[in-house]
């Protein structure tokens, strides 16, 4: 009888949230040793930046050392769609990123922040991987969207993360306000993301377009020194406005319509 080779898993592993910021807290304040050991031991990886993915395994070798030098560490790209192309990426080409696991090795994906494959374009290449029927092993750690939902007081028992919202300030608004009405009929907490350098433009849309009820909370620069949370009414923001002129620290905006 011909024996199958054993595959390896792929590993979800989670990244820090500070984008290599240089007030960035110790890796392993944030990450759990059980991660952080799991990721040493991983010579194949996919991530979104093969440049980044090596400074975070540096912070990671400075307490557990790496099971291979890290030249020798095998980092493979995700494809990207064209500039401004929504296509996904082909069959064939995720098959190829996940060929170490088909030959027995474990391959580690990694996010620029936080979870792989939420909000993450990773997310077809975990769908490759059931597809392949190669085993899927998440492990524990930041998720900037549950961070900031918990910490927002606002509805945690039904939310809906909507992604990026339209740069076009007349589709924006329509769909703010579309989303807020949904918020309103369903107690629903809305959620939603955006380029750091964005993210004052995007506050200035969403309180224009939203009720003065409306409770509206933002997260920003969550597990970083001097990251905060502050929920308020549309009204209380547009009387004491908050700046968010950093365009390097993400955010997170959440609201849930009186």
């Amino acid at each position: 009888m011909t024996s199958v080779a054993k595959r390896g898993s792929l590993f979800l592993v989670p990244n820090t949230l500070d984008l290599g910021a240089p007030e960035a807290p110790p890796i392993e304040s944030v990450l759990p040793a059980g991660v952080l050991h799991r990721a040493a031991q991983l010579s194949h990886w996919v991530a979104e930046d093969a440049k980044t993915t090596r400074a975070f395994l540096k912070r990671v070798a400075v307490l557990t050392p790496l099971a291979r030098p890290l030249q020798e560490i095998e980092i493979r790209e995700l494809p990207r769609p064209p500039k401004g192309g929504q296509a996904a990426p082909s069959a064939a080409s995720l098959d190829a990123l996940l060929a170490p696991a088909l030959a027995g090795h474990d391959v580690g994906l990694i996010s620029e922040a936080g979870l792989p494959a939420v909000a993450d374009p990773g997310a077809a290449l975990v769908a490759c991987a059931h597809r392949l029927e190669i085993t899927v092993s998440p492990l524990a750690g930041p998720s900037s969207l549950l961070l900031a939902l918990a910490a927002s007081g606002l509805n945690g028992q039904s939310f809906a993360f909507v992604g990026y919202l339209p740069t076009d300030a007349a589709e924006r608004k329509t769909r703010v306000q579309a989303l807020q009405q949904r918020s309103q009929r369903e107690r629903q907490t809305q959620i939603a993301i955006e380029t750091p350098y964005r993210n004052a433009s995007l506050m200035t849309a969403l309180l224009e377009a939203l009720s003065s009820d409306t409770q509206l909370s933002v997260a920003c620069g969550l597990t970083l020194p001097g990251g905060w949370c502050l929920t308020r009414s549309v009204a209380l923001w547009r009387s004491m406005p908050t700046r968010l002129d950093n365009k390097h620290l993400p955010a997170v905006f959440l609201w849930l319509a009186r």
